[in-house]
């Protein structure tokens, strides 16, 4: 059965996993109904939300060496394959993961200490959008070869007005890897923004 972790819930995926190394990363969200008022028909085909996942893979001084190390839809996969990204989903609309991400954690680079998983709203300021938009928004590790879910994190934050997020966390500890479920909203409106903080 999965553990459901609250936000600020830190967890060590070796003890938790039994030092399963090869996880399967989903973020799911949903477009959250939009009110019909007076400007409802000209607002129908503004409805579709489209969030972004990528991951940043950090030093041990919290910083991005390379451009190879944020992986997103524009780079799909880290110079070793230790991380993978599934490709982009352009709304959020159907059930299931919008988004996934492969993780081998045994062949993560010893030089990365930490991989930040931020989701943000392409185009969010051309298109007046941000999370308040968004519902049932979640991040959940699975066992890559079975897809059996392992821990989940349920956002549940009112994130109205902000545009990017930092969902989770995962973390070198000693000899350990340890998830944080993290949940912190900003007001970046581009994935280029949320990296030169990590420059």
């Amino acid at each position: 059965m999965a553990i459901n972790l609250t936000k600020g819930q830190r967890i060590s995926l070796t003890k938790e996993t039994n030092g399963l190394s090869n996880l399967r990363i989903g973020l799911g969200w949903d477009p959250a109904e939009q009110k019909q008022g007076f400007l409802g028909a000209l607002l129908k085909g503004s409805t579709n939300i489209d969030c972004d996942a990528s991951i940043l893979m950090l030093d041990s001084n919290g910083k991005i060496r390379t451009k190879e190390n944020v992986i997103y839809f524009g780079n799909l996969r880290s110079s070793n394959e230790s991380v993978i990204h599934m490709g982009d989903n352009l709304t959020g609309e159907g059930e299931g993961d919008d988004e996934q991400i492969l993780i081998d954690l045994n062949k993560i680079p010893s030089d990365i200490d930490k991989l930040v998983f931020v989701v943000n709203i392409y185009d969010c300021k051309k298109r007046n959008q941000h999370f308040g938009m968004i519902k049932n928004a979640y991040i959940r590790v699975m066992d890559s070869s079975n897809n059996n879910e392992l821990l989940r994190y349920n956002l549940t934050d009112s994130y109205s007005n902000m545009t990017a997020l930092t969902v989770a966390e995962i973390y070198r500890h000693g000899q350990e890897w340890k998830f944080a479920a993290v949940g912190e909203g900003t007001n970046d409106v581009s994935l280029s923004n949320i990296v030169r903080k990590f420059n």
